[in-house]
C-alpha cells in the first residue's frame, strides 16, 4: 500500500469574509471529490479569509499510480479553483 499526500495553499483575493472563503472551498473540494474519489480536507488557515489550505490523500497499490493520481488532482484543482494556487507541499 502506498500513500501520496499534498498540502495545497490557495490565495482567494475576492474573499472578503469567511463565508466567501467557505463557498470557494466547498465548490473546489466537492468537484475534486466527485471527479477523483479522494480524501480532501481543509487543514489550516481556517480563520484567514483569503487563504485556503487543503490536504489531499491518495492510496494505491502502486507508488507510481498514487503519485500520478496526485499530480492529476493537483492540476485539476489548480485549473478549476476560483483562487490562485500559491504553494504545494508534497509528502
Amino acid at each position: 500500500m502506498f500513500v501520496s499526500s499534498a498540502k495545497l495553499t490557495f490565495y482567494i483575493p475576492q474573499a472578503h469574509s469567511l463565508k466567501d472563503k467557505r463557498q470557494v472551498r466547498r465548490s473546489l473540494v466537492d468537484k475534486a471529490r466527485i471527479k477523483f474519489n479522494v480524501s480532501i480536507a481543509e487543514v489550516g488557515a481556517q480563520d484567514v479569509m483569503q487563504t485556503l489550505a487543503v490536504g489531499v490523500a491518495v492510496v494505491s497499490a502502486q507508488a507510481s499510480h498514487a503519485r500520478d493520481s496526485l499530480d492529476e488532482i493537483i492540476r485539476y484543482m489548480e485549473n478549476n479553483a476560483d483562487a490562485e494556487l500559491v504553494d504545494i507541499e508534497i509528502q
